[in-house]
């Protein structure tokens, strides 16, 4: 695979505890080209804990992990922060992350807040995500437009597997997944790999 094939970046449900998800995570991880994962908490969780134990899972297998916050970033030695939507919050982690970290931002509403965002120093932008309310098409509007003009890559969120073909060949550089692996009956690891085959149109230049 070349630097500018598409990969899958996968997002965690609110975590609350860290045992009853290892397996079907490092199962995840596992089975298809996952290049990055950001991990979320349940409000009343420790994320301390919960990331300790699941950062190595995926930095042994040398896919980046993100976490939201600048201090537990450092706290568990994530990768990187992921934040949603420029503004103070975004300016202030790139000030404490960059260089020797990963930054991405989400919460991209409007065109204006990519562009605003795509000049801070950002290492991704994500359209849509696990709390947007953008649908499929306005994701894929987006991700293509971003994509024609812009250099910096985009994380297109999609919300089921079927969608995961088109964002790649409107231009995503990476496909994120939440619910639609986490939520598969036949488990994670089967749904990781639909989707890893499922890149496969972007690899030929589809």
């Amino acid at each position: 695979m070349s630097e500018d094939d598409p990969r899958l970046y996968l997002i965690t449900p609110p975590l609350a505890e860290a045992k009853s998800f290892v397996a079907p995570f490092a199962a995840a991880l596992a089975a298809g080209d996952v290049a990055c994962v950001l991990l979320r908490f349940d409000a009343k969780a420790d994320a301390k804990a919960i990331a300790k134990a699941l950062v190595p899972l995926a930095q042994q297998r040398g896919i980046a992990c993100l976490v939201g916050d600048p201090q537990l970033a450092a706290r568990a030695e994530a990768d990187g922060v992921h934040i949603d939507g420029p503004g103070e919050a975004l300016d202030a982690t790139l000030k404490a992350m960059k260089p020797k970290h990963i930054v991405g931002v989400g919460g991209i509403v409007t065109r204006d807040d990519a562009m605003r965002a795509g000049e801070t120093g950002v290492d991704y932008l994500m359209f849509g995500g696990p709390e947007a309310k953008q649908s499929f098409l306005e994701i894929r509007e987006r991700v293509a437009w971003w994509a024609e003009i812009f250099n910096l890559a985009c994380v297109a969120y999609a919300h089921q597997l079927a969608e995961v073909a088109a964002l790649v060949a409107a231009g995503a550089d990476f496909v994120a997944l939440e619910t639609a692996v986490w939520d598969d009956p036949r488990g994670a690891a089967a749904a990781v790999a639909e989707a890893d085959r499922l890149l496969a149109p972007g690899r030929i230049g589809a």
